[in-house]
């Protein structure tokens, strides 16, 4: 009798590499370059990023599972129309569940959710990842991708919102210096500045988070 493989465990080392490499070494914004675009559009406020990054969140890791249960079944030469349909089903559902249930944000976001569907993060997981591997893993893998790239966005945000317009999640933080409330920040000359809402500001952010991911990591210096 020929015998029974012991099953990997579904939080093995190896699978756990498929969350935490995204989050830092492998990061698909800060190391990979990709989803640049939506760093620069939607990261004015946290809660944007929040929900852009949950948005890819469920496409990406619903849409890995499914490319990767259909891998074996779908023909070479169409399978990136393929997977463009099933990236573009699971974007319409994100967007209805925005308009019917989160209206304003739902509007301020409506372009950049359809983008989602040319999201260079989401078809490049779907090729390189999902059409070779078994739906656990593809699902972790999309997991950990769509967070890497969830928590540029909220970091970016938050200078951008911060110290764009003194508040974060619409809350005031430096206090209110238009009603002559002279707090924190304020109380000491600070004036929220209107540069660092423009899209230019973004590109610094990410590029400083760039650069201090670098200073912390040698062998990402070597590499890239």
């Amino acid at each position: 009798m020929s015998e029974v493989k012991s099953r990997e465990p579904l939080f093995s080392k190896k699978n756990k590499k498929l969350i935490t490499d995204p989050l830092n070494d492998n990061n698909p914004v800060t190391i990979q370059v990709l989803g640049i675009c939506s760093a620069l559009a939607i990261t004015v406020s946290v809660a944007q990023a929040l929900t852009m990054t949950a948005a890819v969140i469920f496409v990406l890791v619903l849409g890995n599972v499914i490319v990767s249960m259909l891998r074996n079944l779908i023909p070479s030469r169409i399978r990136i129309i393929v997977q463009l349909v099933v990236v573009a089903s699971l974007v319409i559902i994100v967007n209805e569940i925005l308009k019917a249930y989160l209206p304003d944000l739902g509007e301020k976001l409506s372009v950049f959710v359809g983008l989602i569907i040319t999201n260079c993060i989401i078809m490049g997981r779907f090729e390189a990842f999902a059409m070779g591997n078994k739906p656990w893993a593809a699902a972790l893998d999309g997991f950990g991708n769509a967070l890497g790239y969830g928590i540029i966005l909220v970091i970016v945000s938050v200078f951008r919102e911060l110290f764009g317009t003194g508040k974060l999640m619409g809350y005031q933080i430096f206090g209110n210096a238009i009603a002559g409330e002279e707090t924190g920040l304020y109380s000491i000359g600070y004036y929220n500045n209107n540069l660092i809402i423009l899209a230019p500001f973004a590109l610094i952010t990410v590029a400083l988070v760039i650069w201090v991911q670098r200073s912390r990591n040698k062998a990402l210096i070597e590499e890239h």
